[in-house]
């Protein structure tokens, strides 16, 4: 897939440009700052007025051109829907002046993303000269804290393209983005710890103290060498200031600087700042320009569900790093040119990969997540995730556990930050009993939530400490975890436990079971008996491992019993199905009275919100886990297969303008999708079926094709990851933004999985293994990266050779997999032009001492 976009393909694009829990500024499709993101909550639709990138162009004191570098300013054009809007704003008034789309600016624009890259180009007739931009932030994987950084930053080239010499006068203006009575902007000069000089304005408010949720700065910098000013533009009424910017912009020559006192602000106002760069340049010549915009806002203040009992504020991980914006900015700069090349090594590693173009849009696209302030990072560095951002306030607190199941870029890019996460989890949301709360209540330590437990939440944490465990190979942290996630396995059948999960010890779930469909399930299915068919499984391995065999046994022994049982009962011949009787009353009426009044449909006489004899997209969900986390059969392998080839007939869906759709929209018309349930012809469909039940949502989705491909219905879970991309095409969506609940949904991350498909990538760093077996290569050649907790790199295998290289980190290995064909064909092994013993067994070659990789030594394995 192509990831150029031009003209009204650019109209929904904002690209995150933000640290990991830091917030984000947007660069829109156009090159405008939007979605102003940096104040420890969302901010959609947001812009900070007037900021924007400018660009003039002189000769012989006379000046050539000079535009806003930005493109069109994308249809409609009647102005904001702004209730209570002031005279002169909202809709129809026009676009805001603010957004600069009525100043000269460029008619030919082309955004270029590659997530965490994003590449812009301007060219415009009357004006002498390319300009194009690289804007990003860090990110590195296992490096959390320089992905982390509260800046985004902007590398711009100009080239001149006419005969003459031509200086060339880059401009970043910004505005004080919080309007005060007490104002500061103020220019200073520093030295970089390597002899450079970083030209900044720090723009920030005496207002408030250092404690204040408001309290913080922004600051505009760059390294050029010749700068000239504004710390403050004009103060008047109307659109005074606007208009003496652009007079003075347009005066051959360097700004001027204008400066008001703190003291003479007569009330609180919004006041913007400008910092430019001056080349000269022969024809022919480029020269490229570095700018950043960092970001202080340390204090975060949970406004959205506030502690009854004080403090209910934190300091966000980035402010104990970092003293104010300078600070930040400082730092980019110091270490900008190691922070791009690790970045652009990240980019080219996972691009270079040989699967299908739409799979690494798709991977990479929903990187960005982490990016936005879907996520925080608390006072020690641990990662929390609401589940996705309403306009301007995230949306389902509480790090999710039943959403971010299936959120799998983080715990093999951030590995140290998704442990923390189970770290949180089991500290603070673990009852005595084992009874988890599936939300994370902040600031940490406040009371637990006191919803009832969720079946996929509990037992997806289960199945996630082991993968962690899997990952890092550290036994120590499991065994720091182990007593929580031993107690959240038993309690299915506790006596405690007052949804009667599973109380006789059948190895299945029965009773009232929450799920992340918002609503609970009655009665077996493979859905929800899956999760804990797979935690049982991965609770026996952890268990035997740790030296509990009594404890391995039982949960063992449960698992092939309840395995059995699912296979043997829930699969219909088709796919699995739920087992229950939707006339049978007492199947709710045995719980409590709020269950009965919100389940039992009196006028049909009929339990509602059931899947029943449907077809779910997560009937075998689990058996995605346990491919993704190494832990072997769920399922009957034949009965999977079958079932993802009747989910496929029965809820893809490659148009929906037939579809009756009574939930949200998240396709239309000619769009296409798989939807969540669906009822063939021949099934009862309930009256008042599962929630969601006709909705597409990404997160689902890319589940489903990611176990089609790996189960081999490659075609089939391609043309879902298709219909997905072309929905978020930059026009009608942002690629960058694929939504659910709110946007920048953790669900869509999901989509890392699709590169674990195609690669058959395993690992074990508890045995020191690490195992790829492609599902599809191009002429025997295969491509693709990787990333674990000590190291990241690429897999490389053509007929006659593999390679794994390690680009970061190191990897110790002991075992390696291949296919059986790959495997059989082996001749030789080397590292560092060493020869290495090995011995081989089924598909594992063991070798006879471990195998350090690092940037300096490949793995080498020949073929015949």
């Amino acid at each position: 897939m192509e990831n150029v976009y031009i003209g009204e393909k650019t109209r929904e694009i904002s690209f995150p440009l933000g640290g990991i829990g830091s917030g984000c500024i947007g660069l829109a499709g156009n090159g405008r700052l939007v979605d102003w993101e940096i104040f420890n909550r969302p901010n959609k639709k947001s812009f900070n007025g007037f900021s924007h990138f400018a660009v003039k162009a002189e000769h012989d004191g006379k000046l050539l051109d000079a535009r806003v570098l930005n493109g069109d300013m994308q249809a409609p054009y009647m102005g904001e829907h702004l209730r209570g809007a002031p005279l002169h704003s909202g809709y129809g008034y026009g676009p805001e002046s603010q957004t600069m789309a009525g100043m000269p600016h460029f008619q030919e624009v082309e955004f270029r993303g590659e997530f965490p890259l994003a590449n812009m180009s301007f060219a415009e007739s009357a004006f002498p000269g390319r300009v194009r931009l690289l804007a990003f932030n860090p990110f590195i994987p296992l490096q959390a804290d320089d992905s982390s950084l509260p800046a985004a930053f902007f590398e711009w080239e100009i080239e001149n393209t006419d005969k003459v010499p031509i200086v060339y006068t880059l401009c970043l203006s910004v505005g004080n983005p919080i309007p005060t009575e007490q104002v500061y902007h103020r220019y200073s000069e520093i030295k970089g710890s390597q002899g450079q000089s970083i030209h900044m304005i720090k723009l920030g408010t005496n207002q408030f103290g250092e404690d204040d949720p408001s309290f913080g700065d922004i600051t505009i910098s760059t390294d050029a060498a010749d700068v000239s000013y504004q710390e403050f533009w004009y103060r008047g009424g109307w659109c005074d200031n606007l208009e003496m910017f652009w007079h003075d912009f347009k005066q051959p020559g360097r700004m001027k600087n204008r400066q008001y006192d703190v003291a003479d602000q007569p009330k609180a106002r919004k006041d913007s700042a400008s910092l430019a760069a001056h080349i000269e340049l022969a024809p022919g010549e480029k020269k490229k320009i570095r700018y950043t915009i960092s970001w202080h806002f340390p204090n975060v203040d949970n406004f959205w569900n506030p502690n009854p009992q004080r403090p209910n504020s934190w300091k966000n991980y980035y402010g104990t790093l970092f003293e104010d914006s300078r600070a930040s900015a400082k730092y980019a700069f110091e270490h900008w040119d190691r922070l791009y090349g690790d970045t652009i090594k990240f980019k080219e590693a996972l691009f270079s990969s040989t699967v299908p173009a739409v799979v690494k849009d798709a991977v990479s696209a929903n990187l960005s997540v982490i990016k936005s302030p879907t996520v925080l990072r608390l006072t020690d560095g641990s990662f929390y995730g609401f589940e996705g951002c309403i306009e301007d306030v995230g949306s389902c607190e509480g790090s999710c556990t039943h959403v971010w199941n299936y959120a799998y870029s983080l715990p093999f890019l951030f590995p140290g930050l998704e442990r923390s996460m189970r770290d949180l989890d089991y500290k603070y949301n673990a009852d005595e009993d084992g009874r988890m709360s599936f939300r994370l209540m902040l600031p940490i330590g406040r009371k637990r939530n006191d919803d009832r437990a969720c079946a996929d939440g509990q037992f997806g944490g289960v199945i996630k400490a082991y993968r962690d465990w899997k990952i890092s190979g550290n036994t120590e942290w499991l065994k720091s975890n182990w007593p929580e996630i031993k107690k959240s396995i038993t309690y299915a059948w506790a006596d405690t436990n007052e949804d009667k999960w599973d109380p006789d010890k059948k190895g299945i779930l029965e009773g009232r079971q929450h799920h992340t469909l918002d609503m609970e399930l009655y009665g077996p299915n493979s859905w929800l008996s899956g999760f804990y068919l797979a935690a049982l499984k991965a609770g026996a391995e952890m268990a035997a491992f740790l030296g509990e065999q009594v404890t391995a046994d039982e949960f063992e022994g449960l698992f092939q019993k309840g395995k059995r049982w699912v296979d043997d009962c829930l699969f219909n011949g088709e796919y699995y199905i739920q087992q229950i009787n939707l006339s049978n009353k007492s199947v709710v009426d045995c719980f409590d009275d709020e269950t009965l009044n919100t389940y039992w449909n009196e006028e049909l006489g009929e339990i509602k919100y059931q899947i029943a004899e449907g077809c779910a997209i997560d009937q075998v969900v689990a058996q995605w886990h346990a491919n993704l986390s190494g832990l072997g059969e769920i399922f009957d392998k034949n009965q999977i297969r079958t079932a993802l080839k009747s989910l496929y007939r029965n809820n893809f869906k490659p148009s929906m303008r037939h579809e009756a759709n009574t939930w949200r929209l998240f396709s239309l018309n000619d769009e296409g999708g798989i939807v969540i349930c669906t009822w063939p012809e021949g099934v009862s469909k309930p009256a008042i079926p599962l929630t969601y039940n006709s909705e597409t949502m990404t997160g689902f989705e890319y589940q489903a094709a990611s176990l089609m491909i790996q189960e081999g219905l490659v075609e089939e879970g391609l043309s879902i990851v298709k219909a997905i991309r072309e929905r978020y095409d930059g026009e009608k969506r942002n690629p960058w933004n694929e939504i659910e609940c709110g946007s920048n949904y953790a669900r869509s991350m999901a989509s890392y999985s699709l590169l674990q498909a195609f690669s058959g990538f395993e690992y074990d760093m508890v045995k020191g293994m690490i195992g790829f077996s492609p599902v599809q290569t191009t002429n025997g050649v295969f491509r693709t990266f990787w990333s674990l907790d000590m190291g990241w790199g690429i897999f490389e295998q053509n007929l006659e050779q593999a390679l794994i290289h390690v680009i970061s980190g190191r990897l110790e290995l002991l075992v390696l997999k291949l296919s059986e064909e790959r495997t059989n064909a082996v001749t030789n092994m080397q590292s560092g032009g060493v020869n290495l013993e090995y011995r081989i067994t089924a598909n594992e070659i063991h070798f006879a001492s471990p195998v350090i990789l690092d940037g300096n030594n490949l793995l080498v394995i020949k073929f015949n």
